[in-house]
């Protein structure tokens, strides 16, 4: 039983694991520091842990996805990420991919 269950745990990981970049990009229309991008994406059923976040923002931003901006004039700086504009194109192809796929995968799903 042990072992289905690991089985079954790195299978939804890896599900999730290729949603979390459109996840990510949907929310980045306006500005958003790190754990306020958390807590939307919480909000939503979506849920992502800070380690995983991170590293994901940076790579989106050396992408030319997401830029960044540095906020000094709360009592804690907070560095903000925004889609570019190359991001906005290429967040509304993977919606678009998406939708396709979760049609698809709606179909299959109804037959078996």
């Amino acid at each position: 039983m042990g072992e289905e269950k690991d089985l079954l745990t790195g299978l939804i990981q890896e599900l999730r694991r290729g949603t979390l970049i459109l996840s990510v990009l949907s929310q980045m229309g306006q500005p958003k520091y790190g754990y306020a991008l958390v807590q939307s994406l919480e909000k939503q059923g979506i849920a992502i842990d800070p380690n995983t976040l991170y590293p994901l923002l940076r790579r989106l931003e050396k992408q030319g996805l997401l830029r960044s901006e540095w906020e000094m004039g709360e009592s804690k700086p907070r560095k903000y990420y925004q889609r570019t504009p190359h991001g906005d194109r290429i967040y509304g192809e993977l919606k678009k991919q998406w939708r396709e796929m979760a049609s698809g995968m709606e179909r299959l799903l109804e037959e078996g």
